[in-house]
C-alpha cells in the first residue's frame, strides 16, 4: 500500500527562509513520486511514530544536508492532486539554516535544482502545498 494513494499520506515541509528574505525551493525530478518537475518547498513523508518535528530535521538532512532551526508552524493544509490521484496532509515549518553549511541535492533521483527565490516573483510551475504555503507567508507574515 501506498501512503498517498492507498491512504492519506502524512508529511512536512520547511519553508527555509534566507538574511535576504528569499525562500529555498528544490525542483523536482521527472522521477519523483508526484507533481514532477515542479518546485516545491522541501519536505517529505512522516514515518510511522515519528514525530512531525523530528520528520522534518531528518528529511533536511536526507534531501538537503542541512541542518535548520524551526520558527513555527503553519497550519496543517490539504494537498489534494485529482490528476494523480494522491491525497496527503502536510504541515509545514517556517524555519532557518543553522550554522555556515548551504543546502546541497543529496537526492539526485528526486531533485533537478535547488535555489533561494523571493516570494513576489517564485519560478513556475509550484507543486499545489507550494502555492498554498506561500500563499499563507504573504497573507500572514509579509502583510505585517
Amino acid at each position: 500500500m501506498k501512503a498517498g494513494v492507498d491512504f492519506i499520506g502524512v508529511s512536512v515541509g520547511a519553508m527555509i527562509i534566507n538574511k535576504e528574505g528569499k525562500v529555498l525551493l528544490c525542483k523536482r525530478s521527472k522521477h519523483a513520486r508526484n507533481e514532477t518537475e515542479c518546485w516545491e518547498i522541501p519536505g517529505g513523508e512522516v514515518e510511522f511514530g515519528e514525530k512531525l518535528t523530528d520528520a522534518i530535521h531528518r528529511e533536511m538532512k536526507e534531501e538537503l544536508d542541512i541542518d535548520i532551526t524551526l520558527t513555527q508552524q503553519l497550519p496543517a493544509a490539504d494537498h489534494i492532486i485529482l490528476s494523480e490521484g494522491q491525497h496527503w496532509v502536510p504541515t509545514t515549518f517556517l524555519a532557518k539554516l543553522k550554522g555556515k553549511k548551504l543546502p546541497r541535492i543529496m537526492e539526485t533521483d528526486k531533485c533537478d535544482a535547488i535555489g533561494w527565490f523571493s516570494f513576489n516573483n517564485p519560478p513556475a510551475p509550484l507543486t499545489v502545498i507550494t502555492k498554498i504555503d506561500i500563499e499563507w507567508y504573504r497573507k500572514n507574515m509579509i502583510a505585517q
